[in-house]
């Protein structure tokens, strides 16, 4: 009796390997799908992480600063003479920060005038009216800081590990800095992250942005044209 059992049980077990095997063969892929996703999204949180962390420290230094005068041949070259040193100083700060994204991931940035909505002020503004709801967007490229007022773009050099003046403008002494008038100052980054798997293509863009008024100054040289 028992002997008669035993080819049928092995019949049953090989059966159960067999199935297995192939439920081992469905799910594998998509193990493995999920935990390089998982890998991944981890990655680019890293490097967004990165990115909002370095335009907090750029922002505030540039809003600490709206006295600062124009830029001076530092660590960041300036170009030309009347781009103000706060944009300087924040380009310097973000490149000496620590971070945990690679320094060859970052693009540019821009440190800019922000009205209300915390964006640049289309070309043509008066800087009086910067604060109004006259923009919602974000220029998409690196050239685009030249097309708006107050703007003024540094590009990351892999060569030289550090930013380089690209392109825009800003004449510090319009800057508001009364205590109740105050104008806001802005920092974006733009950078550019590899993706490990490709599963969700070779690179993605990121990109963030803080905006923070400026610290007041003295009552006698906190207006536009008071101040350099």
């Amino acid at each position: 009796m028992l002997s008669a059992l035993r080819p049928r049980g092995r019949r049953r077990g090989r059966g159960q390997r067999g199935a297995v095997a192939v439920e081992a063969a469905l799910v594998t892929p998509v193990l493995i799908l999920l935990v390089f996703g998982i890998i991944e999204f981890a990655l680019i949180m890293r490097d967004y992480v990165a990115v909002s962390s370095a335009v907090r420290v750029g922002a505030r230094i540039a809003s600490a600063n709206p006295g600062a005068g124009v830029c001076s041949a530092q660590t960041t070259p300036c170009t030309p003479a009347t781009t103000p040193a706060l944009a300087q100083q924040a380009a310097d700060a973000i490149r000496q920060a620590g971070t945990a994204m690679p320094k060859d991931s970052i693009d540019y940035i821009f440190v800019y005038q922000a009205n209300k909505n915390g964006y640049p002020a289309p070309l043509g503004t008066a800087s009086a009216s910067i604060p109004a709801d006259t923009a919602s967007t974000m220029p998409s490229t690196l050239a685009g800081c030249a097309s708006v007022a107050n703007c003024v773009a540094y590009k990351w050099v892999d060569a030289s590990d550090k930013f380089a003046y690209q392109n825009g403008a800003w004449n510090t002494s319009t800057i508001n800095a009364c205590p109740t008038t105050s104008y806001n100052v802005g920092v974006f980054m733009h950078a550019t992250h590899s993706n490990l798997t490709g599963f969700f293509g070779k690179t993605i863009g990121l990109g963030d942005r803080t905006v923070m008024k400026f610290e007041p100054l003295a009552t006698t040289v906190c207006l536009p044209g008071n101040h350099q």
